[in-house]
């Protein structure tokens, strides 16, 4: 942090603002922008929320490896890791239910790979985004083993 200080007073202060040098965007455009991202993603403390509630009609996924999987994961998360994403193996997860996916974290794709896939087998899904580092961060439980676990244990 000390480092980006440092560099930044070094640079040369810019005469056009950095934070809107276009304008601000039309408010239906942001409107269009935020509502679509939300049609996307959600984030741990909506998964959550939505688990301690009893909410039915969706189901949480972790795309990383299987190892990963066992140190720690969302209690009540199925393990699939999105390189074994198929038909076979979306077998046992309802068309008509919405798939929230994670991976590690902000840093990991692995999440949307899996998105990826499960859009092109016809399935709704979301990203939840910050991945099991963010759910760890905010302090939620979680559940270890080849066992889904439950929120509620």
């Amino acid at each position: 942090m000390e480092d980006l200080r440092e560099i930044k007073a070094q640079k040369p202060l810019v005469t056009t603002s950095l934070v809107d040098p276009a304008g601000a965007a039309d408010p239906a455009l942001a409107a269009n922008h935020f509502s679509g991202k939300l049609a996307l993603e959600t984030d741990p403390s909506d998964v959550h929320s939505d688990l301690m509630a009893g909410h039915s009609g969706f189901v949480v996924l972790d795309t990383r490896p299987t190892e990963a999987y066992e140190r720690a994961h969302v209690p009540g998360a199925i393990s699939m890791p999105y390189r074994t994403i198929d038909e076979l193996m979306t077998r046992k997860l309802g068309q008509d239910e919405l798939i929230v996916v994670y991976c590690w974290g902000p840093a990991c794709n692995a999440a949307a790979k899996g998105a990826v896939r499960l859009a092109t087998l016809g399935y709704r899904v979301k990203e939840m985004v910050g991945g099991i580092e963010y759910w760890r961060r905010e302090g939620y439980p979680i559940a270890r083993g080849s066992d889904p676990g439950s929120i509620t244990a």
